[in-house]
């Protein structure tokens, strides 16, 4: 590989100021396709400098992405959980925010019972409309007074089985134990995980939404959040270009700093 040009190294100079990282797939797209590189550093740098979320909450935004099961891009995790913890997030918050990826198992589960209830309505089956038992009732306003609104698909687990929902609700609850995620920030990192291309699902991010606006979370910060879920799509980048690099017989690239990260 030659040395850089002073044009390059204005370019790479620029994204580093924007994006704080840089990588072996920048290393090759600064070579190959500097255009690119560019305009990539603009319009992912576009959200984090104009909208109103802390380069924390960006930070956890991107482990929740990440780490998905969606997706599971060690490398930008672990990069984006280093620069979580360097901006002041701890232990406890990052694993708030495991949590919340680990609950968004359930997304399958909520659109799936829904379809069953339409299924067997279709078929003739008529769903439980009995009076909630004292126990249903309890797990009822347990989850209301948790999240402040009852879905459809929480009134068919709990119609359905009693007991999922029990353990359902156990699992979404908030330990308040302190030193985890605040209330906020947890809905926003909800609305990440819903509204990411990798697990898009509209009827939970309605969902999420609502509960942000009634959590007085303003329009900006919803904004910003679904800004930074489409960055997942450099990912493409990341993986492909260092393989590319190598089929044209460049070799493996080195990143001058981040040495285990990955981009966002």
């Amino acid at each position: 590989m030659s040395d850089l040009t002073p044009e390059q190294e204005v370019l790479k100079e620029a994204y580093v100021r924007a994006r704080g990282y840089w990588r072996p797939w920048t290393e090759g797209l600064l070579r190959l396709d500097p255009a690119f590189l560019q305009t990539y550093g603009q319009y992912a740098g576009y959200a984090a400098e104009n909208g109103p979320l802390s380069p924390k909450m960006c930070e956890l935004i991107y482990v929740a992405l990440d780490g998905s099961a969606t997706h599971l891009f060690r490398a930008g995790l672990a990069l984006h959980l280093r620069l979580a913890l360097q901006a002041g997030a701890t232990a406890r918050e990052i694993i708030d925010v495991f949590r919340l990826a680990t609950a968004q198992g359930l997304d399958g589960c909520n659109v799936g019972i829904g379809i069953l209830a339409e299924e067997l309505a279709s078929a003739g089956i008529q769903a439980d409309q009995s009076e909630l038992t004292k126990e249903q009732r309890a797990l009822r306003e347990a989850y209301m007074a948790q999240f402040g609104d009852w879905p459809e698909f929480c009134e068919q687990w709990l119609r359905s089985d009693p007991g999922y929902f029990a353990v359902l609700l156990d699992l979404l609850a908030d330990r308040g134990a302190g030193g985890g995620l605040d209330r906020r920030s947890q809905c926003l990192i909800s609305i990440a995980l819903n509204a990411c291309f990798t697990a898009l699902d509209p009827h939970g991010l309605r969902v999420q939404i609502r509960r942000a606006l009634r959590l007085g979370i303003g329009q900006r910060e919803i904004r910003q959040v679904l800004q930074m879920t489409a960055h997942l799509g450099v990912h493409a980048c990341a993986v492909g270009v260092p393989v590319l690099m190598e089929a044209l017989g460049e070799g493996p690239l080195k990143a001058v700093s981040d040495e285990d990260g990955g981009p966002q």
